[in-house]
């Protein structure tokens, strides 16, 4: 005989129903596991390039209100001071160091992105992507003698950030190989980038940088075919780690989607590497954008994304203040924005959780395109995403697949700081599988529903038997001839589960 440990096996206890609008069903069906959230240190409205790292001590790590742990940094392809044969390995790569140093200290996953490899390596003999703007339709792709070079050169920036104190998670193969730009910039299509990861991405040195992982090129619009020549390749898709994409122009639920299905089969995780919400870049977004910033979230969780990236970390419309007068009021430079707090609804309470699968219903006459829901698990916690973007208040009836006990929900009605992640606790009489909740109007909401181990966990020795007809026992390894209530079940193969009998 051989005993065996049983720990916090979840059940689910039934109760009735709570009369509300909304009737969201919780399953225990599990989806993918999210790594986090993140953002991107790069030029632009970053400037100095990265070296200012207050963005990053106000939104990473666990002290931080915003909570995110990714950062995107680029892998730039120019020189620091004249090299004159385009070969040597002094490579501008100082700008984004101090702020990967802070969030590797923050406990950040940090990976890096070419705009463009080495402008040696391509076919205009530039780094810039040679659209007609900039150098006459040229088209800029790699060089067919240089993609063994290729990862050679990721591996020297994987030195020199080791170096310089960062040991780098992840590099990607490229940002958005599909757009033709007058900056930075290589164009790849499927079937080239298949011929870069099939025949030389065994060139990344794993060995010398263990725990490195390798990220598809990034396209703009997550075009699905750049994902499935890599997943319908045995050698290529050993390769790659992570699938990555940009949702620019192409709905959560559409490209994203359709890479993530194929991705998932192997495996991999899925990120979005790069967006940016804002119908109204000249001026600082109203409440009705950042609930549209808080959908595009939703949606990519619900389409399988395991990892969700921001465009720049510092920006009048992003989540820290540029200082810029013509945005000000509201614009403080290095000063937490509405759109941060928004994130930390996911990235506080989303990062190393797994989605559960949704069923909302609503009573008859009421509409829901202007709700968006989601749910997830994590240790004792469901967590429960709500987002209302009508000018209506509801009551909601979530029912769950585990009793739970207490709560607290966190409310964002607004972009003043009153109105931005409020928290109050969810009161439960007692232990129940249905739980009512108020959803304001224009709202996003989060309720972390905590699990209730007296009533859904064991954590009692139970005997186990190989090789015997299914039988029931009761919890303290008794035979039982009848089983009824909280028992163990004892399949034919030896497992155990315990189940609640109704007999």
């Amino acid at each position: 005989m051989k005993k065996f440990l049983y720990t916090f096996i979840l059940l689910a206890v039934t109760s009735t129903a709570l009369a509300a609008n909304i009737t969201l069903t919780v399953k225990n069906t599990r989806y993918q596991k999210v790594t986090g959230f993140g953002a991107a240190c790069c030029d632009g409205a970053m400037e100095p390039h990265g070296s200012d790292t207050k963005p990053v001590d106000l939104l990473y790590g666990e002290q931080s209100p915003i909570g995110l742990n990714i950062l995107r940094m680029e892998i730039s392809p120019n020189f620091v001071g004249n090299d004159p044969d385009g070969w040597a390995t002094n490579y501008d790569w100082n700008g984004s160091l101090p702020s990967a140093k802070l969030a590797k200290l923050r406990g950040a996953i940090v990976f890096g992105t070419p705009w463009s490899p080495p402008g040696k390596y391509k076919t205009n003999g530039s780094a810039v992507g040679g659209n007609k703007e900039s150098q006459g339709n040229v088209r800029a792709t790699l060089k067919d003698d240089c993609y063994e070079l290729f990862f050679p050169w990721l591996n020297t920036f994987l030195k020199w950030m080791k170096n310089h104190g960062v040991l780098m998670d992840a590099v990607s193969i490229q940002n958005e190989p599909d757009w033709w730009v007058n900056y930075s910039g290589c164009l790849y299509t499927p079937e080239q980038q298949l011929k870069l990861v099939k025949n030389y991405a065994n060139l990344l040195d794993r060995e010398k940088y263990p725990g490195v992982r390798l990220i598809s090129a990034e396209p703009f619009a997550y075009e699905p075919n750049y994902c499935k020549l890599l997943m319908n390749d045995a050698v290529a898709r050993e390769q790659i780690d992570i699938v990555g994409g940009h949702i620019y122009g192409s709905a959560p639920m559409a490209n994203m989607k359709t890479s993530a299905d194929m991705a998932v089969k192997y495996g991999k995780e899925v990120w979005m590497t790069e967006n940016s919400v804002s119908d109204k870049v000249n001026s600082l977004p109203d409440w009705d954008e950042q609930l549209k910033f808080a959908d595009v979230l939703n949606e990519c969780m619900v389409a399988g994304c395991t990892g969700y990236i921001y465009w720049y970390m510092r920006a009048h419309w992003s989540f820290v203040g540029t200082g810029e007068s013509k945005y000000n009021p509201g614009n403080t430079r290095n000063t937490l924005l509405p759109r941060a707090y928004v994130m930390s609804h996911f990235s506080k309470y989303v990062t190393g959780s797994t989605r559960l699968d949704t069923n909302p219903t609503l009573k008859a006459g009421e509409e829901q395109k202007n709700m968006e829901y989601s749910a997830y698990i994590k240790g004792d916690s469901i967590i429960v995403m709500c987002i209302n973007k009508f000018d209506k208040e509801y009551d909601m009836n979530i029912k769950l697949p585990y009793t739970v006990k207490s709560g607290v929900h966190v409310l964002s009605t607004g972009n003043e700081k009153e109105n931005l992640c409020q928290k109050s606790d969810i009161t439960i009489d007692a232990p129940s599988n249905a739980v009512l909740v108020h959803i304001p109007k224009k709202s996003l909401n989060t309720y972390v529903l905590i699990m209730d181990a007296g009533a859904t966990a064991i954590s009692q020795q139970v005997q186990r038997w190989n090789g015997a007809p299914t039988v029931y026992y009761d919890l303290h390894g008794h035979r039982l001839s009848t089983p009824r209530g909280l028992c163990v079940e004892r399949q034919a193969d030896g497992s155990t589960r315990v189940v609640y009998m109704n007999n």
